[in-house]
């Protein structure tokens, strides 16, 4: 029990990626995370909100980065869907801030890859506490240690 429990973004999709804060290669984190935009864009977005508003404005190219990160999450999701089998998948941090523009072709891209046996996809949902959804747990947490 060191803290780290409930942080999706390490996980590993490409294992010949540069390495991502955590020390794992390719994580979900750089696929998706602000902290790769700059880089995924090659330097003409600096945050994840300015890619997604280009992205909305009709620029071609930062459509094409945008669904591929969120195709990214997409498998992501899928692979913890399969691992773990919950109900439903809470989005939070920054990401979530995007709104329409995230989880439509999240659930699109979903709808391709999931495993269904049973017919039923899992329920995606943005954090009710948006993206300081994490810090409010954090603090909870915290305020319960002895």
């Amino acid at each position: 029990e060191i803290g780290r429990a409930g942080h999706l973004g390490p996980p590993c999709l490409d294992p010949d990626g540069p390495a991502d804060i955590c020390r794992l290669p390719g994580s979900l984190e750089l696929a998706i995370g602000n902290c790769s935009v700059e880089e995924r864009s090659r330097g003409r977005f600096r945050t994840t909100h300015d890619l997604v508003k280009a992205h909305l404005a009709g620029d071609g190219e930062a459509t094409a980065i945008w669904l591929k990160s969120v195709r990214a999450l997409a498998c992501a999701i899928a692979s913890f869907v399969n691992i773990l089998d919950p109900a439903a998948v809470v989005i939070g941090g920054g990401v979530a801030q995007s709104g329409p523009a995230l989880f439509e072709p999240l659930q699109r891209f979903l709808d391709d890859v999931e495993w269904r046996p049973l017919g039923r996809g899992v329920k995606l949902l943005p954090a009710a506490l948006g993206e300081f959804a994490g810090a409010f747990g954090s603090a909870v947490n915290a305020l319960r240690q002895p």
